[in-house]
């Protein structure tokens, strides 16, 4: 590459990083979700020291002061009434989704497919709007009092909207953060929360899926077996992780000595532990990998939850995976369809828009329907979460409707464009690569 073009690529980063941040100072949602001091302190080192690129791999996570106790969001609670009208916390988040999505994600989806990676500068700024910390108790400087899988569902849609691949990339960490918030001890949280609330958090990531045929997470390969000094020793790998490369933590899925499988906290340096690229179909500003581990020796203390509940544990962990995925196909399908409205509208054959055909408007309507249909189910599922009522059956039906009805909407969505639909000229064939993962992802998320 030429100086002239490097310098030219070197402004045109640095523009869009600037304006990234004049949007995000200028937002009125800083203030009111209590970010404006942790954003004036990101400002101010990253004009110190430079733009980071990337994560400094291999740091050591000291441990705060502990609290003595596990720091935890509060129980939601719920009038009893079916209402689906965001709250005035809710809505900023919408909105602060929404924004992002439409002005900093959906331009950089197409060349992040096809680099296979997320730019760093976006990355940063979902960080900055406090995508990450919406699952960490307020004692460490977490955004929300309460623990609400409705928000995070909202934003993951918002996010979604505009590229579920880079949406993947930006929210794995908060699903390594969310499950030490939610179940991790005193010592867990004050070794690692700080991190994901400091000026440089951590790429994370929550590491369940394997790759084998017809998948089930309550059944894992990977195996935990009892070392000695109360070690435990880890074997298996784990797929489709998002950027296991820059990972610095991983919250990893093992079968221990009674078959149940058990969430054990990892640090990337540890002996044993390497990664595999593992280019998918979709997903691929993601950068997925497989996560493979040969005799990692962990700790006892490594264990999340106390012994007797990790069962229940582990269950609401793939239940909220579920509703975390569930999230992300209803927003991806959304764009499907706010995409095909107005090109059928406008898109003329024989003399008439093709909207005027009767299949091409039950096909339009077919993806309302269902995409509503997805999203009323996950909504129902994230709400009983946050009531502290039983959800794991509702989370299954969300992500089984999403799995049957994800795919069949991202391939309409191609058909309704014809030759378009194939190229990608037009977004619609990266979303059906997307969408057709409803049927294969398993974990990664947290809701």
């Amino acid at each position: 590459m030429s100086s002239k073009n490097s310098q030219g690529l070197a402004d045109k980063t640095m523009g869009s990083s600037l304006r990234a941040l004049n949007w995000i100072a200028g937002s009125k949602i800083l203030d009111r979700l209590r970010l404006r001091s942790q954003f004036e302190r990101t400002v101010f080192q990253s004009t110190k020291h430079g733009m980071r690129a990337a994560t400094s791999a291999g740091r050591s996570f000291n441990k705060a002061t502990s609290l003595g106790k596990p720091a935890r969001q509060k129980s939601g609670s719920g009038s009893g009434l079916f209402d689906l009208t965001p709250d005035d916390e809710q809505q900023m988040f919408i909105e602060a989704g929404q924004a992002f999505a439409a002005d900093q994600i959906r331009p950089a989806a197409s060349g992040a497919d096809s680099e296979k990676a997320t730019p760093a500068a976006i990355l940063e700024q979902a960080g900055e709007i406090g995508v990450n910390t919406l699952g960490i108790p307020e004692e460490f400087d977490g955004v929300l009092t309460e623990q609400s899988t409705v928000t995070w569902t909202l934003m993951a849609e918002a996010l979604a909207h505009g590229d579920m691949g880079i949406a993947y990339a930006a929210l794995a960490p908060g699903a390594a953060a969310t499950a030490i918030g939610r179940w991790g001890d005193p010592d867990q949280q004050a070794s690692y929360l700080p991190a994901f609330t400091g000026e440089n958090p951590p790429a994370a990531a929550l590491a369940i899926l394997e790759p084998k045929p017809l998948f089930d997470p309550f059944n894992p390969d990977t195996r935990a077996t009892a070392g000695t000094g109360g070690h435990w020793i880890l074997n298996g790998v784990k797929s489709m992780v998002a950027r296991p490369g820059e990972c610095e933590l991983f919250i990893v899925a093992a079968a221990t000595g009674d078959a149940r499988p058990t969430l054990f906290i990892i640090e990337s340096g540890s002996e044993g532990l390497t990664f595999e690229a593992e280019p998918a179909m979709g997903l691929r500003a993601a950068s997925t990998g497989r996560l493979v581990l040969e005799d990692v020796r962990v700790p006892a203390s490594a264990m999340l939850g106390e012994e007797g509940d990790r069962a229940r544990i582990y269950a609401d962990c793939v239940s909220g995976s579920r509703i975390a995925w569930s999230a992300m196909f209803s927003g991806t399908a959304q764009a499907v369809l706010d995409y095909v409205i107005p090109y059928v509208n406008e898109r003329q054959a024989f003399g008439e828009p093709i909207s005027n055909r009767q299949s091409v408007a039950f096909s339009v309507s077919d993806i309302a329907i269902e995409t509503g249909g997805m999203r009323l189910a996950n909504w129902r599922a994230a709400s009983r979460a946050d009531r502290g009522e039983s959800f794991a059956r509702e989370a299954a039906l969300a992500r089984r409707l999403a799995a049957a009805k994800g795919m069949d909407i991202g391939s309409a969505g191609v058909q309704l464009l014809g030759g378009h639909g194939y190229v990608k000229e037009h977004p619609v064939e990266r979303w059906y690569r997307d969408l057709r993962t409803a049927g294969v992802m398993e974990g990664a998320l947290l809701a």
